[in-house]
């Protein structure tokens, strides 16, 4: 007769499922550090990836004795004229103190540049030799050097220049160095090229090597909602479906495609903002509490909250196109494209059953602002008669301004036993002054230095979230939803905000309006 002796195994730990993962542990980085910026001339690299580095280097990030950063494109260009293209970049204004441009000029001096193909080893070959004699400047162990290749590319370039990169400049990595790729968005227009891609740049680095950066979790209050929600007991029991009525993700543009339209008009404002963007704060608002704060714990929760999602209903989505975006000589006379668009997410599981998720992005619109507002229901047996002056909000404003506030009601100051809207107030200007936020790039490049992938968009969640807005977008791109007309400079289409109240079930606030506090 068999023992009924049981008999536990313990479950070996993430590190050792792959020789590479040991990147996500704290092990010891003495080594030389290269940063190569592939498409170094682009906009891109000059407006974000370059001024990012230039601030953490400001900072003490980036040590001069040990980074060397290195500019990789076609364009054939020296080192000097490369730094004289960023300089401008670079330096905060005509009123920049001497001890700023001398920063700028150190910094500046950091940089080479190598010109080459993104498809033949040659010019690759060429950058590894570079690599390589900073290396030895450096005196690094051989395997101890880190290596990071920011793709400020088009993705349809990513597959090419990553083979490169795999087969003319890779780092040794059994003595503590690793090398790191970062990849930008758009990664892939649908789930068929997003997975293919996938594939391509899954066959030469493994998971822990991949970065694929969305600028907006690099965001500062996109950073706290895992702090609001799971650090403070206040939210914990009402962050569920029987006190939460709705919730609305929202981007503004006050602009329209300013020049970019032919670019624009490939994607539209789905693909270009909400399965992206807005999607990944949309998982930091409703994902479960994770294990632990460890990447992986953290990207597991936001993987679950995709796969939980609906498929979304055709009464359930407005698009729409601003007048005049069609004037753009690089768009095309007849394009359907929505430069507007709202959709209601539904989450099937315990928390969220019932409370429509409402993500919502525009051009041309009203406004410049990113926020979420969270309304709660309304209140049972009201005594004070003043629901129609609208319900608890809780709002998270991202971007510009940064702030939160709850919009509660209480009462009148006077005699009278009146009822008002207010607020609870964490304004970052006001309550943080003298302190300077970080730009989302620099937080992100560092994470990436670091090893630390919590920021970043793993294969399955990609994966995931073209699951949920592929069958959509195959539509729209078919001409089986019509983009309505909208003006410059209003709210959007009508049938938005009907959609809004009808079946979101806002409720709309008339009377009070949010005047971020002055210093």
């Amino acid at each position: 007769m068999a023992s009924s002796t049981w008999h536990v195994e313990k479950r070996q730990s993430l590190k050792n499922e792959s020789p590479l993962s040991r990147d996500l542990e704290h092990a010891p980085e003495t080594g030389s550090l290269s940063i190569v910026v592939l498409g170094a001339s682009g906009d891109l690299a000059k407006k974000k990836t370059f001024p990012a580095l230039f601030h953490l280097y400001r900072q003490g990030f980036l040590l001069p004795d040990e980074v060397c950063i290195f500019g990789y494109a076609r364009t054939k260009i020296t080192d000097g004229e490369l730094r004289n293209r960023l300089h401008g970049y670079l330096v905060p204004g005509k009123d920049s103190s001497p001890k700023q441009l001398e920063d700028v000029s150190k910094f500046l001096h950091l940089i080479k540049y190598v010109s080459g193909s993104y498809d033949s080893e040659d010019g690759f070959c060429n950058l590894d030799k570079e690599i390589s004699e900073h290396e030895s400047l450096k005196n690094s162990a051989e395997g101890s050097s880190r290596r990071l290749f920011y793709l400020a590319l088009p993705p349809s370039v990513y597959p090419s220049v990553c083979k490169m990169i795999k087969t003319c400049c890779m780092n040794k990595s059994d003595l503590g160095g690793w090398t790191r790729i970062v990849v930008e968005k758009p990664f892939g227009k649908d789930l068929e090229s997003a997975e293919q891609l996938s594939t391509q740049i899954g066959e030469l680095f493994e998971e822990p090597q991949i970065y694929r950066i969305d600028h907006y979790l690099g965001k500062e209050l996109v950073q706290n909602m895992l702090v609001l929600r799971f650090a403070n007991r206040l939210f914990m029991p009402l962050w569920n479906r029987d006190n939460i009525a709705n919730v609305q993700i929202v981007f503004r543009e006050d602009f329209g495609t300013e020049g970019r339209g032919g670019y624009f008009d490939q994607y539209g404002i789905i693909r270009d903002i909400i399965q992206n963007h807005l999607l990944q704060v949309f998982c930091l608002v409703a994902m479960e509490k994770p294990v632990s704060l460890k990447p992986e714990h953290i990207r597991d929760e936001k993987v679950k909250v995709l796969q939980s999602v609906l498929p979304i209903k055709d009464d359930e989505v407005v698009l729409g196109q601003y007048e005049g975006y069609r004037d753009d000589p690089t768009v095309p006379d007849h394009s359907n494209t929505p430069t507007f668009a709202t959709v209601i997410l539904r989450v099937h599981n315990e928390r969220w059953e019932g409370v429509p998720f409402i993500l919502k992005a525009g051009k041309a619109l009203n406004s410049r602002k990113t926020d979420i507002r969270v309304q709660f229901k309304d209140i049972p047996g009201d005594i004070f008669k003043c629901q129609k002056q609208g319900r608890n909000e809780f709002v998270i404003r991202l971007q510009p301004s940064e702030a939160m506030y709850m919009k509660l009601t209480v009462k009148k100051p006077g005699l009278e036993m009146e009822t008002v809207q207010s607020e609870l107030d964490l304004s970052y200007r006001q309550r943080y002054q003298g302190v300077t936020i970080p730009e989302a790039y620099e937080r992100l490049i560092l994470d990436t230095i670091r090893g630390d992938q919590q920021h970043f968009v793993r294969r399955d969640e990609l994966k995931a979230s073209w699951e949920i807005f592929t069958p959509l977008l195959h539509r729209i791109d078919k001409g089986e939803f019509e983009s309505i007309p909208y003006r410059p400079g209003s709210r959007g289409p009508a049938e938005a905000d009907e959609l809004l109240l009808g079946k979101a079930g806002y409720v709309q606030t008339h009377g009070y309006i949010w005047i971020p506090p002055t210093l």
